[in-house]
């Protein structure tokens, strides 16, 4: 009985640690907008948007044909997915990325060179 009566002490101390500390978390990572990364979707695009974002020429046209502006661009590399199947990441020095998502009812497809230094956006289409 002595060993039932400390894990049951123990349970209940770990259930109450852990819901403390899920709130204590949740509170200060929406103060700071800091989140954890952990899947590969989430580290690629938290990478691309920390750098210095370029676009080329044919990626400008196509933004202004769609009427996408900069909270869409950030919309996209934020809640977008990474194809890594179509995507080169083995490539030096910079990797390609295709980003795909959905925004305002359209479905999106960047390609995205992503260098040491800074990514620039090469192509947007339509899906």
């Amino acid at each position: 009985m002595d060993f039932l009566k400390r894990l049951g002490f123990f349970l209940v101390g770990l259930s109450i640690g852990i819901v403390f500390l899920t709130f204590f978390l949740k509170k200060k990572s929406q103060e700071t907008g800091v989140y954890f990364c952990y899947l590969p979707d989430c580290r690629t695009l938290k990478d691309i948007r920390s750098k210095a974002m370029y676009y080329s020429d044919e990626a400008k046209q196509k933004l202004q044909e769609f009427q996408l502006d900069s909270i869409g661009v950030t919309y996209i590399l934020t809640e977008g997915d990474v194809d890594f199947g179509k995507s080169d990441t083995k490539s030096v020095p910079c990797k390609t990325y295709i980003v795909e998502s959905e925004y305002k009812e359209r479905d999106y497809r960047f390609t995205v060179k992503n260098c040491r230094e800074k990514a620039t956006i090469q192509k947007v289409e339509l899906q």
